[in-house]
C-alpha cells in the first residue's frame, strides 16, 4: 500500500491504534491547514504553503509582502520549508521561485 502511494504521487498512509482497533488514513492532499499545523509550522509559513497551493508558486518578495518580513527573513523561513520537504526552489537569480513537492511522507 504504502509503495502505490508514494507512485501516485500521494503522500504514505497513517496507520494508527485506536480505540482497541487499528485504523488507517489516507490522504490525497497534505497541503491542508490541519497537518500542517501538526507539522510544527509558524503562521507565517503556513500560509506560504497555502498560498503555494492556491497559485502554484510563490516568489521571495510575495512571501515578504504575505509575511512581513525582511528579505533574510524570508529566505530563512522558506529555506526551512524547502529543507522540511514542502516546497522545492526552482529556477536561478532573479527568477527564484518555490513550488510544492508533490511527493510527501
Amino acid at each position: 500500500m504504502v509503495e502505490e502511494m508514494k507512485k501516485a504521487g500521494l503522500p504514505e498512509p497513517e496507520f494508527k491504534e485506536e480505540m482497541g482497533g487499528f485504523s488507517v488514513y489516507l490522504y490525497k492532499d497534505i497541503y491542508t491547514e490541519d497537518r500542517l499545523i501538526e507539522l510544527g509550522l509558524s503562521e507565517r509559513q503556513i500560509a506560504g504553503v497555502l498560498q503555494t497551493k492556491k497559485h502554484g508558486h510563490i516568489t521571495n518578495k510575495k512571501y515578504r509582502e504575505l509575511a512581513g518580513l525582511s528579505d533574510e527573513g524570508a529566505r530563512t523561513d522558506l529555506g526551512d520549508l524547502v529543507r522540511r520537504s514542502l516546497l522545492e526552489r526552482q529556477g536561478k537569480g532573479r527568477s527564484v521561485h518555490y513550488v510544492l513537492v508533490r511527493r510527501q511522507s
